[in-house]
């Protein structure tokens, strides 16, 4: 079986079905076979309706008085019922689900499985899954529940499946280092399981296919690059010293250890391959200075490409401050940068040492004539072919030694397996000086009695009887009020960047208030935030664009709104734009409603460990975007965890045992296609 084939070839898909499964990204018959189900509904534990009590429930009966209405809250519809069996009768209800209305054969039996609850002073069998108990095998007892797409729901799925399962036996195996037909075994017992154990160990082999791949990526990755050719920096320990005599503070241990790592990476003729990690203000960019001025040192040309301008700007300015006086030539090249031209000249003529740049860096027509260091910062900002187009600007036959700087903490899991291929140098270690950011949680109902009084005081404005600022306007520190939206929606109740600015302007009369968000012109958005930092601003209203972004030493408070709509991850960093001076600095996340907050909140709220708050991340949420998803495709593991360190190691060793081998990745046709997405996600150069 071609598993590239469309999903036409599938038994009862013609091509309406087929284009709402291509919708639904299910384009190929390994896509739809990789379709797993989401959960499973076991009916060996059905109670009668008498013998019901609160909490998740299996029921088997009958349904009837079927009907939908609207409710008065727009775009709500609620679907209403009885379910019945000899010993009773249940209300039952779903919402958004107007099609069970039609679902349904009076005559007929099903098990519904939801959660039986007390609402509205009565009890209800609240939004149950369905299936027909004739479809379920009496043995077993066992059914596969699938993610709904368009108009296509669980049943359908399960449909099709029992349609092609007569094409599980043709299912081509994927790894050479396991016995014939265990994929295709896996895959039908995923789908058609006799017990929950039965499902959960096809699971974990389909799972343990995934992270072998992966991995065997990232090593055929690591083997490529050690291929390639490097112009060397000779380590000169009298010159570094001497620069970092002259540092107007004093190392970590931390900076001292990752520049170590690199300076002996650098030494080599093969191009270093190395991520810098590290938490928001813990000092990669002196650890890069360090790297730039040993290869000036060896007569190489640096490149460090940034972001944004505003980022672009911020580098050159710290960088150009410590360089130059080593006679070291900085540059900056942007797309506001006057007398390009001019400037393109110098660097293609070697003239410039260092330029720091945004994608401006990327065009044909800026050359080098011996870029050796390539520095990417924010490096999952920018997809693959953007990070070899600046690599392929080092001369002929040469790679660039590449630095790569995060300050997303990136869980050990993921360096043993998406970073395989890559040197990782980690920055644990706080400036001296800095101080913790104080974090807690509030609800919006609370935002004017104690939320308003304390951003006055943060301003240095007096407030008013009421707790409003009503006095003159006098130079403080700086506040960032994070919204969810730039505009207010019928269909959404967070409160958006506009509406919260003139609020705030309302509230504070005599601050300061001004918006940023990111469908503004880069221009609009540059000089925000330049008087931002400049101090011309009080509150900056902002969305999520300000994530990564300057430095302001004198912003020190900071409000999140809709806090439980976020990530850890993106909290983490959306916090990391306070706390970058030596004053005390304050996080107050908002949430709406009166329920309890959610276990990430209350993590970031007593911790400021971002490694520590990866770790969970990747536990509640997965993956997410460290390896720089939007750019260039998902990392898309459908079934593997990346939290399963023990899965993780052992798929490790197996690889190491296949790459033992000496054999040709391309002899097996389906692992090659299995690894060359992944190889193009996750190399860095």
């Amino acid at each position: 079986m071609d598993l590239t084939s469309g999903v036409e070839e599938l038994k009862g898909v013609g091509p309406k079905k087929a284009e709402i499964l291509k919708r639904a990204g299910i384009k190929t018959l390994r896509d739809f076979f990789y379709n797993l189900p989401r959960e499973y509904e076991s009916f060996q534990m059905a109670t009668t309706i008498a013998a019901m009590r609160p909490g998740k429930v299996v029921v088997k009966g009958k349904i009837d008085s079927l009907s939908t209405r609207r409710a008065r809250r727009r775009n709500l519809s609620i679907t209403e019922g009885v379910v019945r069996d000899n010993t009773g009768a249940v209300k039952v209800v779903w919402f958004n689900q107007a099609y069970r209305a039609k679902q349904f054969d009076p005559t007929k039996e099903y098990y519904f499985t939801g959660n039986y609850e007390l609402k509205n002073n009565r009890y209800q069998l609240s939004s149950p899954a369905a299936a027909l108990v004739t479809d379920i095998d009496p043995e077993a007892g066992i059914n596969p529940v699938y993610k709904a797409h368009g108009t296509l729901k669980s049943y359908d799925f399960k449909k099709l499946m029992n349609g092609a399962r007569d094409k599980f036996s043709a299912i081509p195996d994927l790894l050479p280092t396991v016995r014939a037909g265990v994929r295709k075994d896996a895959l039908f017992r995923v789908h058609f399981p006799n017990s929950i154990a039965d499902a959960t160990r096809a699971r974990e082999y389909l799972a343990y296919e995934e992270l072998f791949a992966l991995i065997l990526a990232a090593k055929l990755n690591r083997r490529e690059n050690d291929k390639l050719k490097a112009l060397p920096a000779k380590f000169d320990a009298e010159k570094i010293r001497a620069f970092v005599a002259k540092l107007p503070f004093r190392l970590t241990n931390a900076q001292r250890l990752a520049a170590w790592e690199i300076f002996q990476d650098m030494e080599r003729d093969i191009p270093m391959n190395r991520l810098l990690q590290g938490d928001v203000g813990s000092g990669k960019t002196m650890v890069a200075a360090l790297a730039a001025y040993e290869a000036v040192l060896s007569g190489l040309q640096v490149a460090l490409i940034a972001p944004t301008a505003i980022l672009a700007n911020q580098h050159f300015e710290g960088l150009a401050a410590l360089l130059e006086q080593f006679d070291i030539k900085v540059a900056l090249l942007t797309g506001a940068t006057k007398k390009k031209p001019e400037l393109k000249r110098r660097i293609l003529d070697g003239e410039v040492d260092v330029v720091i740049g945004t994608h401006a860096l990327l065009t044909d027509d800026t050359e080098f004539k011996r870029l050796g260091l390539v520095v990417i910062d924010e490096q999952h900002r920018f997809g693959v072919g953007q990070r070899q187009k600046l690599a392929l600007k080092s001369p002929a036959g040469l790679a660039p030694h590449l630095l790569a700087m995060t300050a997303t903490p990136i869980p050990r899991s993921l360096q043993l397996t998406v970073f395989g291929d890559l040197d990782v140098s980690v920055l644990n270690e706080l400036p001296a000086g800095r101080q913790p950011i104080e974090t807690s949680i509030l609800t919006e109902v609370d935002t004017k009695e104690r939320l308003y009084p304390k951003i006055a005081a943060t301003m240095t404005l007096p407030p008013d009887a009421k707790g409003l600022a009503k006095g003159s306007r006098a130079k403080g520190q700086q506040i960032y009020w994070i919204c969810k939206a730039i505009d207010d929606s019928t269909v959404s109740e967070a409160t958006s960047v506009k509406t919260r600015t003139r609020k705030l302007q309302q509230a504070f009369p005599r601050a300061k208030v001004e918006f940023l968000h990111g469908k503004m012109k880069p221009a609009e958005k540059d000089d925000i935030m330049e008087r931002f930092a400049r101090g011309e601003i009080d509150i900056l209203v902002s969305t999520t664009v300000v994530e990564v972004g300057v430095d302001v030493p004198t912003a020190t408070f900071m409000v999140i709104e809709n806090a439980d709509s976020y990530g850890l991850a993106q909290l983490h960093q959306l916090r990391g734009r306070v706390g970058r001076g030596a004053s005390k600095s304050y996080c107050v996340l908002l949430t709406s409603g009166d329920t309890k907050p959610s276990m990430r909140l209350r993590e970031i709220a007593k911790s400021s460990d971002g490694f520590h708050l990866a770790e969970i991340d990747l536990k509640i949420r997965g993956p997410g975007e460290i390896y720089g998803a939007l750019q260039h495709g998902a990392l898309d593991l459908r079934i593997a965890s990346l939290s399963d360190t023990k899965l993780i190691h052992r798929a490790q060793a197996d690889v190491e045992l296949f790459l033992q081998t000496g054999k040709n990745v391309l002899e097996y046709k389906e692992l090659a296609a299995g690894i060359s997405k992944y190889q193009q996600l996750t190399t860095l150069n």
